[in-house]
């Protein structure tokens, strides 16, 4: 060891702060860089410490300069799979309510449209602003008290995107590693079936739960059956299933009828040893404010309240396991 290295010992060690903290350590002539461990400081703190870092080490004999990095706390996440079997059961409706329910309940929450080759997003959120990009990272929208991100946002409206797999996951990914900031839950609407967006997430971004999205219906609860197959089969745990469409209210006459069929979610949760969250009516309300950009969510109504308690029973599924 040189007396430059005996010097820059001496002179850290007068950093209180800077014990045990130094992670890397490198000199090149004239000049010395290091890594620090800044995980738990907040920014004044990590601020502070670099400059009484680097006002040690420049008063050292022979260091013209010093080059400091400091890593960042990995946030922790809580990712949830919003999935169905097929397509046409609202599972991209239930998404975007199922987020705004759950920030409304207390949580950070971002939306992630994974639906990359039909993403809707945008339009159920009446949210069609363009992200914006700093430093090579995706800044997400904010959007009735949530941020969301979809691929909607990026591309012209209507243009048909034709990707091969690979493609499509590395948009997933430049969605998923976007900047969300202080989120605590992340909320994916995935496209429907089992692909290669389904097995993008699982295998990267390993999501704490999913949730399947069915009708009532017994050819939606046979595709269903095979979305929760597929999340078995990759260890993620089954928050519940959400039966849709879940009969119809007449608006003129007030008469009920199950034009999907009445039920049959919720038995099959019970078959598959699925937790049961709870029916989501087919209304004209809900249609119409999931065209107009309006979630029912984030407003007031028996429409709301349903949301917020599809909500409490999700976290309560995601605080048991």
């Amino acid at each position: 060891m040189s007396q430059t290295d005996d010097d820059l010992d001496a002179a850290l060690t007068t950093v209180a702060d800077a014990r045990g903290r130094i992670a890397a350590r490198s000199r090149k002539g004239d000049v010395v860089s290091l890594v620090i461990e800044a995980g738990g400081l907040a920014a004044p703190a990590r601020a502070a410490l670099e400059r009484q870092i680097r006002a040690a080490l420049v008063a050292v004999q022979g260091v013209r300069d010093v080059r400091i990095a400091m890593t960042e706390d990995k946030p922790v996440r809580t990712v949830i799979a919003i999935g169905s079997g097929k397509g046409g059961v609202g599972k991209s409706t239930v998404s975007a309510n199922l987020a705004i329910a759950l920030a409304r309940a207390g949580r950070k929450v971002g939306l992630v449209d994974a639906d990359i080759y039909g993403p809707s997003q945008p339009r159920i959120m009446g949210s069609h602003e363009r992200p914006e990009m700093v430093e090579k990272t995706i800044q997400p929208v904010s959007a009735w008290g949530i941020r969301m991100l979809s691929i909607g946002q990026l591309v012209e409206a209507g243009s048909a995107l034709a990707w091969r797999g690979p493609m499509a996951a590395s948009a997933l990914g430049q969605l998923m590693d976007a900047d969300w900031g202080d989120a605590d839950t992340i909320v994916v609407d995935l496209p429907p079936g089992t692909g290669d967006i389904q097995l993008s997430l699982v295998q990267k971004w390993k999501p704490a739960g999913a949730v399947i999205v069915s009708t009532p219906q017994d050819l939606a609860l046979i595709d269903a059956t095979r979305a929760i197959d597929l999340f078995r089969k990759m260890d993620v745990p089954l928050i519940g299933l959400v039966e849709n469409m879940a009969g119809y209210q007449c608006p003129h006459c007030g008469e009920l009828s199950d034009p999907f069929g009445s039920g049959g979610a919720e038995a099959a949760a019970k078959v598959m040893g699925v937790p049961f969250l709870g029916r989501i009516p087919l209304t004209l309300t809900l249609r119409r404010a999931s065209d107009a950009g309006a979630p029912p969510a984030a407003g007031e109504g028996e429409e709301a309240e349903l949301f917020a308690a599809l909500a409490a029973k999700l976290l309560e599924q995601i605080a048991a396991r």
